[in-house]
């Protein structure tokens, strides 16, 4: 605990410091004072499990249903731990065997999307929801593809009724905020105000929704971040989330430098499972390619 109290001590004392660069950067200059978490372990419970898994397929007479569930929940466990390449062909593997594993479909789908690979990503997710229409994850997970994939308008259908079902969760708000934008940024920015009404106060995130509305500043967000957090891990898992989000936020900007700065302390945070992290490596691409191409645009000079 007093490790806790230390940590939240010394992340408090470079907030302002933290804030006002970023302030001072908005020509999307690098960042100086760097706000960083402390990677996430690579949990030993899901090593293990991972191990078990592995000697009861390798060893136990199962049935094809069984096989390849178990195929998925080692899939999901590799995925947890940073191993996509494994988890992917666990994934692949699960289907083979059980071709109406909705799951496997899904975190298949969830893949294409990081590869950019949009058509296999559709179509794993439109099998999800065709065997499983009541998969809740499944539209986000496709709202999110679509949203990457240049679709916007299918994108906030998806990502509308991934908000219909919790109205009051903060990330489904800001995901579905983030395909409106791509249509028309000043009925988003409106919507958003009109979805805040119906969000929790209590949840610390509601306070990027407040980012993204203007209501507060990123020194104010950072403060609301680092309230009630009662473990190390727990503190990592909002800076994953903060991240990104606050990346977004300055990609919107157009501050290239800091928004990339962001992606990569997402990164950092070693949260493999969440959303944030999935998406950020997909977002620092398209920055560099952005990059890339404003930079081929400019006359060569002799």
């Amino acid at each position: 605990m007093q490790k806790l109290v230390f940590i939240i001590i010394l992340l408090s004392t470079y907030l302002t410091g933290c804030a006002s660069n970023i302030a001072s950067n908005q020509g999307g200059g690098q960042m100086g004072n760097l706000l960083l978490a402390e990677p996430a372990p690579m949990n030993p419970r899901s090593q293990l499990a991972i191990a078990r898994y592995s000697h009861i397929l390798g060893q136990a007479d199962l049935e094809d249903d069984q096989r390849a569930q178990l195929l998925h929940q080692r899939g999901t466990l590799y995925d947890s731990v940073g191993l996509s390449g494994l988890a992917q062909y666990d994934f692949n593997q699960a289907i083979k065997l059980k071709p109406d594993l909705a799951e496997a479909y899904n975190s298949m789908g969830v893949h294409y999307t990081q590869q950019m690979n949009f058509i296999q990503a559709y179509e794993a997710f439109d099998a999800t929801l065709d065997i499983n229409p009541e998969m809740e994850f499944a539209f986000l997970n496709r709202g999110i593809a679509l949203y990457y994939g240049g679709r916007p308008d299918l994108a906030v259908r998806d990502l509308g009724e991934f908000y219909n079902k919790n109205a009051s969760d903060p990330y489904r708000a800001l995901w579905r905020y983030l395909a409106e934008i791509e249509i028309d940024p000043l009925v988003a920015k409106k919507q958003l105000a009109q979805l805040r009404k119906n969000l929790d106060d209590k949840n610390w995130a509601t306070k990027l929704v407040d980012l993204y509305l203007d209501r507060v500043t990123e020194n104010e967000l950072l403060s609301a971040l680092i309230s009630g957090v009662t473990s190390q891990q727990q503190l990592t898992d909002r800076l994953c989330e903060a991240y990104f989000y606050l990346g977004k936020y300055h990609s919107e900007l157009g501050n290239r430098g800091v928004a990339s700065n962001y992606f990569k302390l997402a990164l950092s945070t070693n949260v493999f499972e969440y959303v944030e992290h999935r998406y950020a490596r997909l977002e620092l691409n398209l920055l560099r390619d952005k990059s890339d191409n404003n930079n081929s645009d400019v006359p060569q000079t002799q």
